[in-house]
C-alpha cells in the first residue's frame, strides 16, 4: 500500500559564493529550450520560416518573467511597490548582506495575460503569414510543456504547497526543516541530519505522521552543546516551520541522545511531519498529459486545424484544472482565508470563459468556411 514520502531535495543545484543555482531556475529555462525545439519542428511540418521561432522565443521568454512577477505584484503583494520597488525585479537581497535570490513570487495568471499581450504585438508587427489565433495555437502547445516543467521546480523549492492529506500519496516537505537546522552561522555543531519515517508511532489527524529528525553533530561536539543545540536551537526552528513540522511550541522537545561506536554525538527527534497533497506534482502531470494530448490534435491536421481551436482546448482544460487543483492548496497570502474562492480560482474564471468563447468562434468559423 501506498504511504507517505519523506521529501528533502535541496532546491540548490550548486553554490558558488552569494550566487546558487535552483533546480527551479533550470527547470525555468529548460522549458524555454525544448518549446523552442519543438516550436522548430512545427513550423519545419508546416512550412512556415523558422527564423521567425528566434524573435518568438525573446517575446515569450521576456513577457512569462515580466508577466508572471507583475502578475504576482498586482495580485498578491501590492505593498511591495511602495515599500520595497527595487525589489520588483531585481534579484538581489541587500540586507543584512548581499545575497543572490532571483525573482520570489512568480504568479501563472499573470504570465498568462503577459503571453497574451506579447503576443498580439508580435503578430501586429511582423508579417508572419499567421494571424493572432493561429500563433495562439502553435504556442500554447509547448506553454503546456514549460508548465509542467516549472511545476516540477516549485516541487524542488517546496512551495504551493497542497493542504494536509491522510492518502497514501501526501508528501512531507522537510527540505526548509533540513536547510534551517544545517544554517551556517559559525556556531553550528551539526555535521549532517537524516529525517525518516517513525513506524513506532501511529500517525495522527489531518495529515499529522510521526517523524525522526537524527542530528549528527560534529567530532569534538559535547554533550553539553549537543543538548542546548536541540532543546534551543532545534526546537525554536522546528515551531516556527509550523508549514512542514507540528511541534508544539509549548512542550519540551522529545529526543535522546546517544553516541555512535565512531564517537559521534547523535540527536534523535521524536517529532509529527505535515503530509501534504503534492499540489505541485498535480499540476505538473497535468501540464504534461495536456501538452501531449495539444501535440496530438496538432498532428492530426497540422496547418489545416480550425483556428483558435488548439487555443480554446488549452484555455478551458488548463485553467478549469487550476480551478480545481486550488481546494487542495494552501492560500498564497494571508487575505485568500477571507474569500470564499481564492485568487487563483477568481483569476481562473476568466481565463476559462475566454477559452469557451473562442471555441465557439473556432467552431462556427470552420463551418461559415465549408
Amino acid at each position: 500500500m501506498l504511504s507517505y514520502i519523506i521529501w528533502n531535495a535541496n532546491p540548490e543545484l550548486l553554490s558558488i559564493g552569494s550566487f546558487s543555482l535552483r533546480w527551479y531556475g533550470l527547470l525555468f529555462a529548460l522549458g524555454f529550450l525544448l518549446s523552442q525545439q519543438i516550436l522548430y519542428y512545427i513550423y519545419r511540418k508546416e512550412g512556415k520560416p523558422e527564423k521567425d521561432i528566434d524573435t518568438l522565443t525573446i517575446y515569450m521568454v521576456i513577457a512569462t518573467i515580466v508577466g508572471a512577477r507583475l502578475g504576482h505584484i498586482f495580485f498578491y503583494q501590492p505593498e511591495l511597490l511602495w515599500e520595497n520597488p527595487l525589489g520588483v525585479f531585481l534579484p538581489f537581497e541587500f540586507t543584512p548582506e548581499f545575497r543572490f535570490t532571483g525573482l520570489q513570487g512568480l504568479a501563472s495568471h499573470g504570465a498568462a495575460i503577459g503571453i497574451l499581450f506579447a503576443l498580439w504585438l508580435y503578430s501586429r508587427k511582423k508579417k508572419i503569414g499567421q494571424n493572432y489565433l493561429q500563433v495562439l495555437d502553435r504556442i500554447v502547445i509547448v506553454v503546456a510543456l514549460t508548465g509542467c516543467l516549472i511545476r516540477l521546480g516549485n516541487f524542488f523549492n517546496s512551495e504551493i504547497i497542497g493542504k494536509p492529506t491522510e492518502a497514501g500519496t501526501g508528501v512531507v516537505f522537510v527540505g526548509r526543516v533540513e536547510e534551517a537546522l544545517m544554517r551556517d552561522d559559525g556556531n553550528n555543531p551539526v555535521e549532517s541530519i537524516s529525517i525518516s519515517k517513525n513506524e513506532e508511532l501511529p500517525k495522527g489527524m489531518n495529515g499529522r505522521v510521526p517523524i525522526n529528525i537524527y542530528l549528527f553533530f560534529k567530532q569534538g561536539t559535547n554533550q553539553e552543546t549537543a543538548e542546548q543545540f536541540s532543546e534551543t536551537n532545534a526546537k525554536y526552528y522546528l515551531t516556527r516551520l509550523y508549514e512542514f513540522i507540528d511541534e508544539p511550541p509549548r512542550t519540551d522537545l522529545q529526543y535522546e541522545l546517544f553516541q555512535e561506536k565512531s564517537g559521534t554525538l547523535v540527536a534523535k527527534i521524536n517529532t509529527f511531519g505535515i503530509s501534504r497533497h503534492p499540489a505541485q506534482l498535480y499540476e505538473s502531470i497535468s501540464c504534461l498529459l495536456l501538452f501531449a494530448f495539444l501535440f496530438w490534435i496538432w498532428s492530426k491536421e497540422k496547418e489545416k486545424i480550425a483556428t483558435g481551436k488548439i487555443f480554446g482546448i488549452f484555455m478551458v482544460i488548463l485553467w478549469s484544472l487550476r480551478f480545481l487543483y486550488e481546494f487542495l492548496k494552501e492560500n498564497q497570502v494571508a487575505f485568500e482565508d477571507d474569500l470564499t474562492l481564492n485568487m487563483g480560482q477568481i483569476l481562473s474564471i476568466p481565463m476559462v470563459l475566454v477559452g469557451i468563447a473562442v471555441l465557439i468562434w473556432s467552431k462556427r468559423n470552420a463551418q461559415n468556411k465549408t
